[in-house]
């Protein structure tokens, strides 16, 4: 979404507020206009982002500027704090929402201020989650501080996240989704050995992995170890009977064809390429 699809002219003026860092101003206008904080803005664009809270546009996620203020931080605080104050049957899903959007940001991450905007959010009473959502994103530092600020952590969390001990303990009573869900990580990030030790204790090498968390459930763990530009780990999963003609949900191409995609990327060094090449090769072979 664009800022120029802002129809309320006083949200867009939040909005651009927020973006430049113009705390005076944002205060004086939710002081004024404390519906900013209570009502979404009319805007049904279907995604994530479909009638937002104004507080949800501190992330810069879905990026429409690509960077954020100085003072985002202290932006966000003078947010919560209407927001609690003005807004309390929606306090909590709004705080949620929006520690969601900063931890699987890109432009939190590239910007610095990702944990402290985390902690921000947490400690005004945001839920911190599994971290998977974060994972899908290569947000890994996030992932792991929302561990550490009390979320759950799953087999597949723990698979991203190297902590290859509770990965073992938790393996013990793990059933399939949750054996492929942690499969799919695995192959996401490329882990040749996490994904030989989950395909060992029987984790399915075919399916879509069921999730809530937002950690890729359109696609195979296959099609994921291509995209991670890691030959071994395709061959792993190949090995393992996974299927080449199975086709994502989202774009409808198959593991071959993320291959050809991935090949056709203009922003990829020569290394990089080389690699979706030897797969592609591979996978052509078969």
């Amino acid at each position: 979404m664009n800022n120029s699809n802002i129809n309320d002219p006083i949200f867009l003026q939040a909005v651009e507020a927020i973006d430049s860092g113009d705390i005076v101003l944002l205060d004086d206008l939710l002081t004024q206009n404390k519906y900013l904080v209570r009502d979404r803005l009319n805007h049904p664009e279907p995604g994530y982002f479909q009638h937002p809270y104004l507080l949800w546009f501190v992330a810069d996620n879905p990026i429409r500027v690509e960077k954020l203020a100085t003072n985002i931080v202290d932006i966000t605080q003078l947010l919560i704090l209407f927001v609690k104050n003005e807004a309390k049957d929606t306090a909590q899903y709004q705080m949620d929402y929006t520690l969601g959007l900063v931890a699987t940001g890109r432009i939190p991450k590239e910007c610095g201020v990702q944990i402290a905007m985390m902690d921000v959010l947490i400690d005004a009473g945001a839920a911190p989650g599994g971290g998977l959502g974060a994972l899908a994103h290569g947000n890994t530092e996030a992932a792991a501080h929302l561990i550490k600020r009390g979320g759950k952590l799953t087999l597949a969390a723990a698979i991203g996240l190297n902590l290859m001990d509770d990965v073992k303990r938790m393996t013990t009573t793990a059933n399939k989704n949750e054996l492929l869900v942690a499969l799919t990580t695995a192959a996401f990030y490329g882990k040749p050995d996490a994904i030989a030790h989950l395909l060992s204790i029987g984790a399915p090498a075919n399916g879509y992995p069921e999730n809530n968390e937002g950690f890729h459930s359109h696609a195979t763990p296959l099609h994921q170890a291509v995209y991670s530009g890691s030959l071994a780990a395709v061959k792993l999963l190949m090995e393992a009977g996974a299927r080449l003609d199975v086709p994502d949900k989202i774009y409808g191409g198959t593991p071959t064809g993320w291959a050809q995609h991935m090949l056709s990327e203009e922003n990829i060094g020569d290394e990089t390429r080389q690699r979706f090449a030897k797969i592609e090769e591979y996978l052509k072979g078969l």
